[in-house]
């Protein structure tokens, strides 16, 4: 087994060759101490590998930063390398969201949104509240209709084929509290085909929540573990999480997190609408950026810290200064 080294800021053991914290996301050997100035000067850019494996789960990153490049991301001219959604070498092509709005009353939501989503990515979707992030979930669960445009999931037009390929997680609770963890696991059963349910109980054994457990009995971050295991237990194309971290304890999010990763189909896509970016980075592949409804930013992680110099949580902040 690789060797591993201890993070000096959250504890947690890692692989000793890690350039990042897998867990917190601090730079390993390159931080500089409060003794040391911030060297402004150009970082030399290290080749962009898309072929980088994973680790305990995690992707590996490479030129993962820490500290900001003092260049601001939106004067810089290869942020339009970013602002075109395409496919990457390899993907098949999941979603296409083309010319698409949904509005309400006077209210545009989302505005002719062009959006392309490939297979295989762990993919968070960010920005300001009032984005247009969940209409977008909503629209591709079949919850919602665009108001104009289109949108296919796998080559099809949203309804009840495409509805059996995409697993959704809402941001709330949406389980009777009354029933039990063995009623939910019979309903799921039932409903999806595709519902893996030994996996359910053992990750659920693994938990220690039992399957006599009453929901309105389990704490909140259980009642979320319960929720999130039964949606990635589904061997969907499409997992949607809508703020699947909020409102639960770090150790929760470890969790969570370490779950995502581990149980979802590999030719599959997870998109996680969050706004905690510092929590979610370490386990991202791609990130999509949206604001009043509109695409501004698409790229794989690894390249745009590469590129600019920044972790993702820097590139947002920049990216949506004005909001």
């Amino acid at each position: 087994m690789e060797n591993e080294i201890k993070c000096p800021s959250c504890g947690q053991l890692i692989p000793s060759k890690s350039v990042f914290c897998l867990y917190c996301g601090i730079s390993l050997g390159s931080a500089p101490t409060s003794s040391q100035p911030i060297d402004v000067q150009p970082q030399q850019q290290q080749e962009y590998n898309p072929q980088v494996g994973t680790s305990y789960g995690y992707p590996q990153q490479q030129g993962y930063y820490s500290y900001a490049n003092p260049n601001p991301v939106t004067s810089d001219p290869r942020l339009k390398e970013f602002q075109t959604s395409r496919l990457r070498p390899g993907q098949s092509e999941l979603v296409r969201c083309s010319a698409m709005s949904k509005c309400y009353g006077n209210m545009y939501a989302l505005s002719g949104l062009e959006l392309l989503i490939g297979s295989g990515k762990v993919i968070g979707l960010l920005g300001p509240n009032g984005s247009g992030k969940t209409t977008l979930i909503k629209i591709l669960c079949g919850l919602l209709t665009p108001t104009s445009g289109s949108v296919t999931i796998a080559g099809m037009n949203v309804g009840p084929a495409t509805k059996a390929l995409v697993s959704y997680l809402p941001d709330r609770t949406y389980i009777p509290e009354w029933m039990t963890v063995r009623e939910i696991l019979d309903y799921f059963s039932d409903f999806y085909r595709d519902f893996r349910r030994p996996l359910a109980e053992a990750m659920l054994n693994n938990m220690h929540i039992g399957q006599d457990s009453v929901m309105k009995k389990l704490s909140k971050g259980n009642q979320e573990k319960v929720q999130l295991v039964l949606v990635m237990s589904r061997d969907a194309m499409l997992y949607l999480l809508d703020e699947p971290i909020a409102g639960v304890d770090p150790v929760a999010r470890d969790f969570i997190l370490e779950t995502i990763i581990r149980m979802h189909n590999p030719s599959s896509s997870v998109i996680i609408s969050t706004h905690l970016i510092t929590d979610i980075e370490p386990v991202l592949n791609e990130v999509i950026m949206i604001k009043y409804g509109t695409l501004v930013l698409q790229g794989d992680a690894d390249q745009l810290r590469n590129t600019f110099g920044k972790s993702l949580n820097d590139i947002f902040k920049e990216v949506f200064a004005e909001c």
